[in-house]
């Protein structure tokens, strides 16, 4: 075995993933879980619903007019609608039972999107191309349009596709995002969403109106998430199955891991989340021969391990490597 060819072949594969456009949308979906659970203690399982309703908004715009720009804001204003039609009714439930009606509706999103009666719109199974509704967003690039630039190992087209400037624009929204989210929870507004998450009923008692500061969590961490779909197909393509139930459970790793109710949590757990992926996938297809695990098995022993040390996490350290215990701990 050329342990050399090992440890080349994993920091290489680190890089990528730090580079990565998915691994900067999980980033910035996971600041808007953040805003609804790490700081409001909105258990909301539906996370993936906001992504596929900003992903099908955008990609199903952008595919009939060609407007990237008119394509964003119809991804946010439905975020907005989507995040107001599940949240007016049901912001009064606690608990499981709004835990229950989120990942409902993000499952609802899902079916919609599967639906092959839509398939002129959603693409049904099948999905929508990125090469349907990626042009005008490489329009704007001011890089070369065509030819590849290298940095060391890592070879990627300056604007097509999965490219140069789709990261740019991607890890300059993290930034952006990781700042509009620190303003806001050290805002008045931000300590009244601690406070809800702490005790609602003495927030409650103070004159405040819960349900309103609920909906606005709501509406923007769901704003966050409808980004994140964007960002996430522009990279690959709009499909349904791809933001499932799976994707808001990856989510709260990625979450968990950093620290709930921190800033950088979100960005340091989606990091970690990522490179322990990349470092078992590939220490378990070098070390491990295949006549013990073929390539087809390997993600599922993976996503076992990832698995058992999220139960570890939550159990020894529920405030993750960032977060302080006293102020946020499962079972307290």
């Amino acid at each position: 075995m050329d342990i050399g060819f090992y440890f080349t072949n994993l920091f290489t594969d680190f890089g990528s993933t730090i580079l990565s456009v998915i691994t900067a949308s999980y980033v910035i979906a996971a600041i808007g879980l953040n805003i609804h659970f790490g700081f409001t203690g909105l258990l909301n399982i539906g996370q993936a619903g906001f992504m596929l309703i900003g992903a099908y908004g955008f990609a199903i715009t952008v595919r009939f007019t060609q407007n990237f720009w008119l394509g964003v804001v119809v991804a946010l204003v439905g975020a907005v609608l989507f995040a107001l039609a599940l949240g007016l009714p049901t912001l009064k439930l606690r608990g499981d039972y709004l835990a229950i009606v989120t990942i409902a509706a993000a499952e609802i999103v899902r079916l919609i999107g599967d639906n092959q009666l839509l398939a002129p719109f959603t693409g049904g199974t099948f999905g929508i191309p990125g090469s349907a509704f990626s042009k005008p967003f490489a329009a704007l690039s001011p890089l070369p349009q065509i030819g590849l630039f290298q940095i060391g190992p890592y070879n990627y087209p300056f604007t097509e596709g999965d490219s140069w400037w789709l990261r740019i624009v991607a890890w300059s929204l993290v930034a952006v995002c990781i700042a509009i989210s620190f303003l806001l929870v050290r805002s008045p507004w931000g300590r009244v969403l601690r406070g809800i998450r702490e005790d609602e009923d003495a927030v409650r008692s103070l004159g405040k109106n819960v349900t309103v500061y609920k909906t606005q969590s709501l509406v923007i961490g769901g704003l966050f998430g409808a980004v994140a779909g964007i960002v996430n197909v522009l990279a690959t393509s709009v499909s349904a199955d791809a933001m499932g139930r799976t994707l808001t459970f990856e989510l709260y790793t990625c979450l968990l891991l950093g620290g709930a109710a921190t800033v950088f949590g979100p960005l340091l757990g989606t990091f970690l989340y990522w490179l322990v992926l990349v470092f078992l996938r590939d220490s378990i297809g070098f070390w491990v021969p295949s006549s013990v695990l073929s390539q087809q098995q390997i993600p599922q022993v993976t996503w076992i391990v990832v698995g058992i040390g999220l139960m570890l996490l939550v159990i020894f350290r529920p405030q993750g490597i960032l977060g302080n215990k006293k102020e946020l701990a499962f079972g307290d």
